[in-house]
């Protein structure tokens, strides 16, 4: 599968956040990764499915919404509506995690489903046959600008060997400390799907750094 880079706008700067967008679509940006965070599943808060809305009238890249709060099902129905493309709740944020997926797919949308660094990969395999990507989180949710977590290559790799059994078509995206000088190792271990925030926004050069993380993965 053709790999895909994602920059995460919670690190844009929000006063000139258009021109942030551009930047990054101009340099090749596949998705563009909304963090939408509670402040009780994690111990912060963002922004709500108004910034879907906002980033349509932006740009026509794909949209995907990575959920961490606590009640998702309450709130996948209006990114839905707000445009996003791919929904990535938690594993961890539901008792009956399997309506949660499959609510996202009767909606029309793609589905995904997120673990947490000390999640093990073999609480997704019940889910495969729903989800369209796994995505594995590589620093503790709720902050940016946190260091990769070492550890998880082999999870990543683990992952990708089960899912080569199960359903090949299944992509795995790594949020967390991505960057071009880790991300050609983790396409390598099995990841296709790569979320950069600080490695993108905060930067002199956005188009540029996109158009590095693509370079770096050939």
């Amino acid at each position: 599968m053709k790999p895909m880079i994602a920059p995460s706008i919670l690190s844009a700067n929000f006063a000139h956040l258009e021109d942030d967008v551009k930047a990054a679509e101009k340099g090749g940006a596949d998705y563009f990764h909304l963090d939408i965070m509670d402040s009780h599943f994690v111990p912060n808060i963002s922004f709500g499915p108004w910034i879907a809305k906002t980033m349509k009238g932006i740009t026509d890249v794909p949209l995907d919404a990575h959920l961490m709060i606590t009640r998702p099902r309450e709130y996948i129905p209006k990114f839905v509506d707000a445009g996003v493309e791919l929904i990535y709740p938690h594993i961890e944020a539901s008792h009956d995690v399997y309506r949660t997926v499959q609510l996202i797919t009767d909606l029309g949308a793609k589905a995904g489903i997120t673990l947490n660094p000390g999640t093990p990969i073999a609480e997704v395999e019940p889910l495969i046959d729903l989800v369209d990507s796994v995505l594995l989180m590589s620093v503790c949710p709720g902050f940016g600008g946190q260091k990769f977590i070492s550890s998880n290559m082999k999870k990543i790799s683990d992952l990708r060997k089960m899912l080569e059994e199960q359903k090949p078509s299944v992509r795995i995206a790594v949020d967390g400390g991505v960057n071009r000088r880790n991300i050609k190792a983790l396409y390598e271990a099995g990841a296709d799907f790569f979320i950069a925030g600080s490695a993108v926004f905060r930067t002199d050069d956005i188009e540029g750094e996109v158009r590095a993380l693509k370079a770096a993965l050939k």
